[in-house]
């Protein structure tokens, strides 16, 4: 594993890559939370992760860690930079198992709405390396449709979980 660098929440408004997706949920705050929470979940909505681990006990909060495994053997280590039930949750990469991150931010807001909730979610990034960013900056354009697409597949997995809130 790479160190990456120790971001605080500052970073996911200041990272030299910043994308930004959102959805209107037909659940609750509480649900999406719970969807969020559930490390089972991911890998029905954000496909690109295989298995996410908690490496903390419940209940979990600001500093809990957990690993993310993700398509292309690609590891995570992550620790919790906010946890606000319902409303916020962030998260770094302490450790990934490329050297091309050099630091990565994660942070999903949840508002509730009548019928539901808003949520928008930010993956902020800067890459190790010449490669790495040029890779981004071609990427840009896929990466962005790929994250929306993710929101899109957790409103679904949400409405199948929840179906009587749809």
């Amino acid at each position: 594993m790479q160190p990456c660098e120790q971001v605080g929440l500052e970073f996911i408004d200041t990272a030299p890559f910043r994308f930004v997706s959102t959805v209107d949920l037909p659940v609750s705050p509480e649900q999406v939370w719970e969807v969020l929470d559930d490390a089972e979940s991911w890998p029905h909505w954000a496909t690109a992760i295989t298995k996410v681990t908690w490496t903390s006990p419940q209940p979990h909060g600001v500093g809990a860690t957990r690993v993310v495994n993700m398509r292309g053997g690609i590891t995570g280590d992550e620790q919790y930079l906010a946890w606000d039930p319902f409303s916020h949750m962030a998260f770094r990469f302490n450790e990934a198992s490329t050297g091309s991150i050099a630091a990565f931010a994660e942070e999903y807001r949840i508002v509730q709405t009548p019928g539901g909730c808003h949520l928008t979610w930010v993956m902020a990034m800067k890459p190790n390396g010449v490669a790495a960013r040029l890779g981004m900056t071609v990427g840009r354009p896929v990466m962005s449709w790929l994250f929306q697409k993710f929101l899109y597949n957790l409103r679904d997995y949400s409405i199948k979980r929840y179906p009587a809130a749809a």
